[in-house]
Protein backbone atom coordinates (compact mmCIF):
# COMPACT_ATOMS: atom_id res chain seq x y z
CA UNK A 1 0.00 0.00 0.00
CA UNK A 2 1.78 3.35 -1.25
CA UNK A 3 -0.53 6.14 -0.70
CA UNK A 4 1.24 8.42 -3.79
CA UNK A 5 -0.50 11.91 -2.47
CA UNK A 6 0.49 11.59 0.74
CA UNK A 7 4.06 11.24 -0.35
CA UNK A 8 4.33 13.90 -2.80
CA UNK A 9 2.31 16.00 0.45
CA UNK A 10 5.24 15.03 2.45
CA UNK A 11 7.57 16.43 -0.28
CA UNK A 12 5.45 19.25 -0.52
CA UNK A 13 4.22 18.87 -3.99
CA UNK A 14 1.17 20.47 -4.99
CA UNK A 15 -1.60 18.40 -5.49
CA UNK A 16 -4.59 18.24 -7.39
CA UNK A 17 -7.58 16.18 -7.37
CA UNK A 18 -11.38 16.53 -8.81
CA UNK A 19 -14.79 14.78 -7.01
CA UNK A 20 -16.13 11.66 -8.85
CA UNK A 21 -20.02 12.43 -9.78
CA UNK A 22 -19.84 10.44 -13.16
CA UNK A 23 -19.75 7.16 -11.17
CA UNK A 24 -18.19 4.78 -13.49
CA UNK A 25 -15.33 2.43 -13.25
CA UNK A 26 -14.00 3.40 -16.80
CA UNK A 27 -14.41 7.05 -15.87
CA UNK A 28 -12.16 6.66 -12.73
CA UNK A 29 -9.40 4.51 -14.45
CA UNK A 30 -8.92 7.47 -17.24
CA UNK A 31 -8.88 9.91 -15.11
CA UNK A 32 -6.02 8.02 -13.56
CA UNK A 33 -4.23 8.82 -17.21
CA UNK A 34 -5.00 12.71 -16.55
CA UNK A 35 -2.29 14.06 -14.56
CA UNK A 36 -4.74 14.23 -11.54
CA UNK A 37 -3.48 13.14 -8.03
CA UNK A 38 -6.78 12.15 -6.33
CA UNK A 39 -10.16 11.55 -6.77
CA UNK A 40 -13.49 11.91 -3.71
CA UNK A 41 -15.83 9.59 -3.83
CA UNK A 42 -18.82 11.50 -2.41
CA UNK A 43 -20.72 9.11 -0.18
CA UNK A 44 -22.36 12.55 1.61
CA UNK A 45 -23.77 14.15 -0.93
CA UNK A 46 -23.38 11.53 -3.80
CA UNK A 47 -25.41 8.59 -4.36
CA UNK A 48 -22.78 5.60 -4.05
CA UNK A 49 -22.35 3.33 -1.15
CA UNK A 50 -19.59 0.79 -0.49
CA UNK A 51 -20.65 -2.04 -2.95
CA UNK A 52 -20.32 1.50 -6.14
CA UNK A 53 -17.43 2.74 -3.82
CA UNK A 54 -15.61 -0.37 -4.06
CA UNK A 55 -15.28 -0.30 -8.04
CA UNK A 56 -14.21 3.14 -7.91
CA UNK A 57 -11.62 2.35 -5.50
CA UNK A 58 -10.39 -0.74 -7.34
CA UNK A 59 -10.26 1.12 -10.94
CA UNK A 60 -8.54 4.30 -9.43
CA UNK A 61 -5.82 2.00 -7.36
CA UNK A 62 -5.53 0.79 -11.63
CA UNK A 63 -3.51 3.62 -12.56
CA UNK A 64 -2.06 4.86 -9.13
CA UNK A 65 -4.82 7.41 -8.88
CA UNK A 66 -5.26 7.57 -4.69
CA UNK A 67 -9.05 6.80 -3.98
CA UNK A 68 -10.22 9.55 -0.82
CA UNK A 69 -13.30 8.82 0.05
CA UNK A 70 -15.87 11.63 1.70
CA UNK A 71 -17.50 9.76 4.20
CA UNK A 72 -21.76 10.12 5.18
CA UNK A 73 -21.25 10.53 8.73
CA UNK A 74 -19.00 10.53 11.51
CA UNK A 75 -19.67 6.74 12.97
CA UNK A 76 -17.20 3.54 13.28
CA UNK A 77 -19.33 1.64 10.56
CA UNK A 78 -18.98 4.79 8.04
CA UNK A 79 -15.21 4.99 8.75
CA UNK A 80 -14.43 1.16 8.86
CA UNK A 81 -16.28 0.34 6.20
CA UNK A 82 -14.76 2.46 3.45
CA UNK A 83 -11.43 1.80 4.75
CA UNK A 84 -11.79 -2.20 4.76
CA UNK A 85 -12.47 -1.87 0.89
CA UNK A 86 -9.62 -0.10 0.15
CA UNK A 87 -10.15 3.87 0.34
CA UNK A 88 -6.79 5.53 0.81
CA UNK A 89 -7.90 8.63 2.82
CA UNK A 90 -11.52 9.87 4.68
CA UNK A 91 -12.86 13.43 4.17
CA UNK A 92 -15.10 13.36 7.05
CA UNK A 93 -18.06 16.15 7.11
CA UNK A 94 -20.04 18.32 9.73
CA UNK A 95 -17.01 18.12 12.38
CA UNK A 96 -17.82 20.67 15.78
CA UNK A 97 -15.50 19.28 18.09
CA UNK A 98 -12.16 18.24 19.45
CA UNK A 99 -13.82 15.09 20.92
CA UNK A 100 -15.69 13.96 17.35
CA UNK A 101 -12.06 14.38 15.65
CA UNK A 102 -10.36 12.01 18.36
CA UNK A 103 -12.99 9.63 17.73
CA UNK A 104 -12.48 9.40 13.95
CA UNK A 105 -8.97 8.83 14.83
CA UNK A 106 -10.32 5.60 17.33
CA UNK A 107 -12.41 4.04 14.43
CA UNK A 108 -9.36 4.43 11.38
CA UNK A 109 -6.45 4.06 12.95
CA UNK A 110 -5.11 0.80 14.18
CA UNK A 111 -3.50 0.33 17.65
CA UNK A 112 -1.37 1.56 19.17
CA UNK A 113 -2.70 5.26 17.75
CA UNK A 114 -6.49 4.08 18.06
CA UNK A 115 -8.74 0.87 17.85
CA UNK A 116 -9.52 0.18 14.80
CA UNK A 117 -11.01 -3.04 13.91
CA UNK A 118 -9.68 -5.76 12.00
CA UNK A 119 -10.72 -7.70 9.16
CA UNK A 120 -9.45 -9.64 6.21
CA UNK A 121 -11.21 -7.87 3.10
CA UNK A 122 -10.12 -6.33 0.33
CA UNK A 123 -7.66 -4.04 1.93
CA UNK A 124 -5.74 -6.74 3.35
CA UNK A 125 -5.48 -8.98 0.26
CA UNK A 126 -8.89 -11.26 1.73
CA UNK A 127 -6.14 -13.24 3.92
CA UNK A 128 -4.55 -14.54 0.93
CA UNK A 129 -1.55 -12.21 1.20
CA UNK A 130 1.49 -11.74 3.20
CA UNK A 131 1.59 -8.76 3.59
CA UNK A 132 -0.67 -8.72 7.00
CA UNK A 133 2.01 -11.05 8.60
CA UNK A 134 3.01 -9.71 11.19
CA UNK A 135 -0.13 -7.67 12.05
CA UNK A 136 1.78 -4.73 14.12
CA UNK A 137 4.17 -3.98 11.14
CA UNK A 138 0.79 -4.02 8.51
CA UNK A 139 -0.75 -2.02 11.44
CA UNK A 140 2.09 0.65 10.87
CA UNK A 141 2.05 0.80 7.51
CA UNK A 142 -1.89 1.11 7.46
CA UNK A 143 -1.37 4.30 10.09
CA UNK A 144 1.17 5.90 7.71
CA UNK A 145 -0.87 5.32 4.68
CA UNK A 146 -4.42 6.04 5.14
CA UNK A 147 -5.35 9.47 5.84
CA UNK A 148 -7.71 10.99 8.69
CA UNK A 149 -8.70 14.40 6.81
CA UNK A 150 -11.31 16.10 8.70
CA UNK A 151 -13.50 18.92 6.86
CA UNK A 152 -13.30 22.04 8.16
CA UNK A 153 -16.77 23.71 7.49
CA UNK A 154 -18.64 24.56 10.78
CA UNK A 155 -18.58 27.19 13.40
CA UNK A 156 -17.50 24.40 15.82
CA UNK A 157 -14.50 23.30 13.68
CA UNK A 158 -13.14 26.81 12.52
CA UNK A 159 -13.09 27.70 16.94
CA UNK A 160 -11.17 24.73 17.97
CA UNK A 161 -8.88 24.67 14.77
CA UNK A 162 -5.38 24.54 16.05
CA UNK A 163 -5.83 21.61 17.99
CA UNK A 164 -8.41 19.61 15.58
CA UNK A 165 -4.77 19.95 13.49
CA UNK A 166 -2.49 19.20 15.93
CA UNK A 167 -4.14 15.89 16.87
CA UNK A 168 -1.77 12.79 16.77
CA UNK A 169 -3.90 10.56 13.54
CA UNK A 170 -4.56 13.60 11.90
CA UNK A 171 -3.31 13.51 8.34
CA UNK A 172 -4.97 16.82 6.61
CA UNK A 173 -7.37 19.51 7.08
CA UNK A 174 -10.25 19.90 3.84
CA UNK A 175 -12.13 22.99 3.78
CA UNK A 176 -15.82 23.56 2.52
CA UNK A 177 -15.94 26.57 1.18
CA UNK A 178 -19.59 26.86 0.44
CA UNK A 179 -20.45 25.30 4.12
CA UNK A 180 -17.93 27.01 5.93
CA UNK A 181 -19.14 30.81 4.47
CA UNK A 182 -22.52 29.55 5.50
CA UNK A 183 -21.86 28.67 8.50
CA UNK A 184 -20.10 32.03 8.66
CA UNK A 185 -23.12 33.99 7.73
CA UNK A 186 -21.99 34.98 4.72
CA UNK A 187 -23.19 32.41 2.31
CA UNK A 188 -21.11 31.98 -1.06
CA UNK A 189 -19.38 35.57 -0.08
CA UNK A 190 -15.62 34.60 -0.66
CA UNK A 191 -13.95 37.39 -1.24
CA UNK A 192 -15.21 38.73 2.30
CA UNK A 193 -12.72 39.46 4.62
CA UNK A 194 -15.03 37.42 7.40
CA UNK A 195 -14.59 34.55 5.20
CA UNK A 196 -10.72 35.61 4.01
CA UNK A 197 -9.70 35.90 7.86
CA UNK A 198 -11.03 32.34 8.40
CA UNK A 199 -9.14 30.78 5.55
CA UNK A 200 -5.99 32.24 6.91
CA UNK A 201 -6.75 30.92 10.12
CA UNK A 202 -7.16 27.66 9.17
CA UNK A 203 -3.99 27.73 6.96
CA UNK A 204 -1.67 29.16 9.65
CA UNK A 205 -2.98 25.96 11.85
CA UNK A 206 -2.48 23.22 9.25
CA UNK A 207 1.38 24.77 8.64
CA UNK A 208 1.91 24.85 12.76
CA UNK A 209 0.98 21.81 13.13
CA UNK A 210 3.07 20.43 9.99
CA UNK A 211 -0.24 19.42 8.01
CA UNK A 212 -1.36 19.80 4.86
CA UNK A 213 -4.41 21.71 4.37
CA UNK A 214 -7.02 21.08 1.69
CA UNK A 215 -9.95 22.79 -0.08
CA UNK A 216 -12.30 22.47 -2.98
CA UNK A 217 -12.65 25.07 -5.75
CA UNK A 218 -15.25 24.91 -8.73
CA UNK A 219 -12.60 26.27 -11.52
CA UNK A 220 -8.93 27.23 -12.07
CA UNK A 221 -8.76 30.23 -11.10
CA UNK A 222 -10.10 29.73 -8.17
CA UNK A 223 -7.77 26.68 -7.46
CA UNK A 224 -4.78 28.87 -8.51
CA UNK A 225 -5.98 31.54 -5.77
CA UNK A 226 -6.07 29.21 -3.13
CA UNK A 227 -2.24 27.77 -4.21
CA UNK A 228 -1.32 31.40 -3.84
CA UNK A 229 -3.33 31.38 -0.11
CA UNK A 230 -0.75 28.47 1.03
CA UNK A 231 -3.54 25.80 0.61
CA UNK A 232 -1.30 22.35 -0.31
CA UNK A 233 -3.99 20.77 -2.58
CA UNK A 234 -7.02 21.63 -4.01
CA UNK A 235 -9.74 19.09 -5.09
CA UNK A 236 -11.42 21.44 -8.23
CA UNK A 237 -15.01 20.91 -9.84
CA UNK A 238 -15.76 17.07 -10.26
CA UNK A 239 -15.58 14.88 -13.51
CA UNK A 240 -18.88 15.34 -14.55
CA UNK A 241 -18.75 19.14 -14.50
CA UNK A 242 -15.67 19.54 -16.28
CA UNK A 243 -16.94 16.81 -18.97
CA UNK A 244 -20.10 18.85 -19.28
CA UNK A 245 -18.57 22.32 -19.39
CA UNK A 246 -15.96 20.67 -22.59
CA UNK A 247 -19.02 19.91 -24.41
CA UNK A 248 -20.81 23.02 -23.64
CA UNK A 249 -17.10 25.70 -24.63
CA UNK A 250 -17.00 23.11 -27.86
CA UNK A 251 -20.11 23.24 -29.28
CA UNK A 252 -20.68 26.73 -28.49
CA UNK A 253 -17.42 26.94 -30.19
CA UNK A 254 -18.48 24.87 -33.34
CA UNK A 255 -22.15 26.23 -33.77
CA UNK A 256 -19.99 30.28 -33.47
CA UNK A 257 -18.17 29.56 -36.67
Amino acid sequence: MINYTKQKMIKKEKTIGTFSELGTANAVEALGYSGLDYIIIDTEHGPFAEESSMELIRAAKLSKLTPFVRIKEISRAAVLKMLDIGAEGLIVPCVESVEQVKNLVKYGKYAPLGERGFFFGRAAGYGFEDFTSPLEDYFNKCNKETMIIPQCETLGCLENIEEIASIDGVDAIFVGPYDLSISLGIPGQFNADKFKKALIRIVAACKKANKPVMIYANDMKSASINFDLGFDSVAVSSDIAVLTNGFINMTNSLKSE
